[in-house]
């Protein structure tokens, strides 16, 4: 009687440890994939998109924009001087590559049509959350969200 008791249990625990292992595994998933690992987006295009980082400074506004157009990027900044209240840009040009699954390398080594020593160069994470396109600065950890996304966020 014993045994029968204890094998009883034994297989109970055993339901229960696989029970509570796939709950975990799932929450780990979620997780990962907030964080933006994890991610399968290797079908997911980027072309003809645009990326838009804002940084609201005490001096003045930063925002910056990022154009793909197949292999081809233009990445903009755009200063606003709280002070006198005058704009200023950089446009840039260049080129991405896709690397791995969600990885890009983005080179601009053209200012306004003239060529640069020491270009501008990000590495990317495309991430999604919340059916939202994210380029992330592996970096510096800068959000760069999809405009299109955008529009439709600030709308609801």
């Amino acid at each position: 009687m014993k045994k029968i008791i204890i094998g009883i249990s034994f297989f109970g625990a055993t339901l229960g440890l696989k029970a509570q292992y796939g709950t975990l595994n799932d929450i780990l998933t979620r997780l990962e994939e907030r964080k933006g690992v994890n991610q399968n987006l290797e079908n997911v295009n980027i072309d003809n998109k645009k990326f838009v980082y804002i940084k609201d400074e005490a001096d003045h506004t930063e925002r910056d924009f990022i154009v793909i157009k197949g292999n081809k990027v233009t990445y903009v900044e755009v200063f606003d001087d709280k002070a006198t209240g005058e704009t200023s840009s950089n446009v840039f040009s260049g080129d991405i590559i896709r690397n791995k699954k969600n990885i890009f390398s983005l080179r601009a080594d053209v200012l306004e049509n003239k060529k640069v020593p020491i270009p501008v160069t990000k590495t990317l994470l495309l991430t999604k959350q919340d059916d939202i396109l994210y380029l992330i600065d592996i970096n510096t950890r800068a959000r760069w969200i999809d405009e299109a996304s955008y529009s439709k966020v600030k709308k609801k």
